[in-house]
């Protein structure tokens, strides 16, 4: 059932039109056959209802292509299988048998090309398993790289995607590899978890420790950061790790780096926001805890515990809410952090918008993490220096509630 779902494409021009011209096909049989069936209740009510659907399900495909959102009817629906999809190699839970994938990567390795690996993962914290894709860049598989520590991009999906909206729809793997190439961006290490769970539609957490809910943001920061230090030899300094994502995935980004910068360097946002969004697709995650809510407020986080942070926030002059949000940051932002942001002209809340600022926003990325290096010695700790702040309890399993490194 999955298999099959997934072979339905959803980010399809070929199945766009195929759905459209049938949805004309349905509006101009209602008044064709309407005089002829007017005795058939049953024939004018199919051929509505029809063209109803054909309508709604072409308006709803075009929408989905714009937005980049499932690329297919299994991702939709969260088969599980969709999360497979766009990638090199399937490894088993938690990347316990990634030592077998090398020769395999080694092959790509020896064309310029990374490998995307996908799994699930769960965490020590939480106890959350999720789906986890990463890419591996070629040098992770050069001999003279094996002892090295390599940075790491966490890449966090849009709501509702997945994984696979990355790797596929987005095509960041083929963006890295020509960033890595061109020594924009060093080797590096990305990991693009689901930063939802399933079901998807209607449950998006905005990657928030929920107040009596699941740990969304213990997950996606400590889990997902120990257990790639621990399994994929990442290197655990702070500025070796950045945070990056579009539309919520850009407001996840600022926001876990704002809170947690004893473990993040540096965010990369292409159209997020300074405050969690809250509407009809939001679970109930505040539970009306005023302080949950400005502790995932990016600038309330920069007022009150500036740290020594870089944060890149980009939106289109289309966008106007994206675009409010670059004012209220570059007021609230106070040093040791820095603020880069600009601008798109004549761009909206699309998958273009973000697609055509990816090779800037991995140059950006390039030029403040550090390369692949050796192991520190074990007594320079990975926070660099930086004294975490309180967290308040949300109540959630798992949850962060006192950082300490």
């Amino acid at each position: 059932m999955g298999l099959g779902l997934s072979a339905i494409r959803l980010d399809s021009t070929l199945n766009l039109v195929i759905v459209v011209v049938l949805a004309l096909l349905a509006i101009i049989a209602v008044p064709f056959f309407w005089e002829r069936w007017r005795r058939k209740v049953l024939g004018r009510s199919t051929t509505i209802l029809a063209a109803v659907v054909l309508i709604v399900v072409s308006t709803a495909m075009g929408g989905n292509m714009i937005g980049g959102f499932f690329p297919t009817v299994g991702a939709l629906l969260g088969t599980g299988v969709y999360s497979g999809e766009s990638v090199d190699a399937v490894a088993s839970q938690n990347g316990s048998d990634l030592d077998k994938l090398r020769d395999a990567g080694a092959m790509r390795a020896k064309e310029g090309k990374g490998s995307v690996v996908h799994m699930t993962v769960t965490g020590k914290r939480t106890g959350l398993t999720r789906d986890v894709s990463v890419y591996f860049p070629p040098q992770y598989y050069d001999p003279a790289y094996r002892a090295l520590k390599f940075p790491v991009i966490e890449w966090i999906p849009n709501y509702p995607s997945g994984p696979e909206v990355v790797t596929g729809p987005y095509e960041l793997p083929a963006r890295l590899d020509a960033a890595i190439a061109k020594h924009v961006l060093p080797p590096t290490l990305v990991i693009i978890p689901d930063p939802t769970g399933k079901p998807k539609v209607g449950h998006d957490t905005e990657c928030i420790d929920q107040v009596n809910g699941t740990a969304n943001d213990t997950y996606l920061s400590a889990d997902i950061r120990d257990w790639a230090i621990e399994r994929l030899g990442a290197n655990p300094q702070r500025k070796a790790w950045t945070m990056a994502g579009w539309s919520s995935g850009g407001y996840c980004a600022m926001n876990l780096v704002t809170r947690h910068p004893q473990w993040y360097g540096q965010a990369a946002s292409v159209s997020g926001y300074y405050k969690a969004s809250v509407d009809a697709e939001t679970e109930n995650l505040f539970k009306g805890r005023q302080d949950i809510v400005d502790a995932n407020t990016i600038t309330v986080n920069m007022r009150k515990h500036p740290s020594p942070v870089d944060i890149l926030a980009i939106a289109g002059d289309k966008e106007s809410f994206e675009s409010f949000s670059i004012d209220q940051l570059q007021t609230a932002v106070r040093a040791p952090a820095t603020l880069s942001s600009w601008r798109i002209p004549d761009a909206g809340h699309n998958m273009n918008t973000f697609k055509a600022q990816v090779p800037d926003v991995l140059a950006w990325i390039g030029a403040r993490t550090v390369p692949p290096s050796a192991p520190q010695d074990k007594k320079i700790v990975s926070n660099g220096g930086v004294t975490p702040w309180p967290l308040p309890n949300t109540g959630a399993k798992g949850a962060l509630v006192d950082v300490v490194e």
